[in-house]
């Protein structure tokens, strides 16, 4: 997994993420990741959705990791932010 595969949600619209993880498999890679932290963790399961059901149908889902990360706050306080990573491959014959 290259970083090159790797796509970061934030907070635009869920269809720019989806056309810029087509354009990472249109690319000639077979693997993406999509990843992000607290809010825009739904953003991230849409957008692997979007790919599977819609754009994409032989894109299977095949890792999801998650976890919690301790960030220091701007007023010095420590809080976790949740993260999700949601491996895509893409099958030949599928």
């Amino acid at each position: 997994m290259t970083e090159d595969n790797v796509v970061y949600i934030g907070k635009k619209p869920v269809m720019n993420y989806v056309l810029a993880t087509i354009t990472v498999f249109n690319e000639g890679s077979d693997d993406a990741v999509i990843k992000a932290r607290g809010r825009a963790i739904s953003r991230a399961v849409d957008t692997a959705e979007v790919i599977r059901t819609r754009f994409l149908p032989n894109v299977k889902v095949e890792d999801i990791k998650i976890g919690t990360d301790a960030m220091n706050r701007d007023d010095g306080k420590e809080s976790n932010i949740s993260w999700i990573e949601i491996y895509l491959i893409q099958g030949k014959n599928t």
